[in-house]
């Protein structure tokens, strides 16, 4: 049985287990250039991740401009839940600053995951980095 703990906190604290994370799915596997990947918006957001006893398994953020972003689950740990998990972390913590509102850029594959956590589809797709994306909202 796994042994999921989710932490949130800032860069300094969580910077070398996200960056684990989003080097090998956005880097390695989806093919995002590095300096694509990194920006200044790291520092100022609240990072969220999903440890499996110590193992770091996923990581999301969240920004001052009420935007969820960099939302990566490991290829192994993909479909059991985490993802979800991570989400309502998140989404939990958003309520918890009475945020008005939350949005995201979704990779097109992934818009029936964020549909079923609320978010609706707002706008059209665009390309991002070579993938398919569309933004969503979530309004409180």
């Amino acid at each position: 049985m796994q042994q999921l703990q989710i932490r949130s906190g800032k860069w300094a604290q969580l910077e070398q287990d996200a960056k684990l994370i989003r080097e090998q799915v956005f880097i390695q596997e989806q093919q995002i250039a590095p300096e694509d990947e990194w920006d200044a918006e790291d520092a100022v957001s609240l990072h969220f991740m999903v440890y499996d006893q110590a193992q770091p398994v996923a990581t999301a953020r969240l920004l001052n401009s009420n935007s969820i972003g960099r939302v990566a689950v490991l290829k192994a740990y993909r479909g059991q839940g985490i993802g979800k998990l991570l989400m309502e972390a998140v989404i939990s913590q958003a309520r918890t600053e009475r945020r008005e509102f939350l949005k995201l850029s979704s990779q097109v594959h992934a818009v029936p995951f964020y549909a079923g956590l609320g978010f609706a589809v707002h706008g059209e797709e665009y390309l991002d980095c070579g993938i398919p994306h569309i933004d969503m909202q979530m309004q409180f």
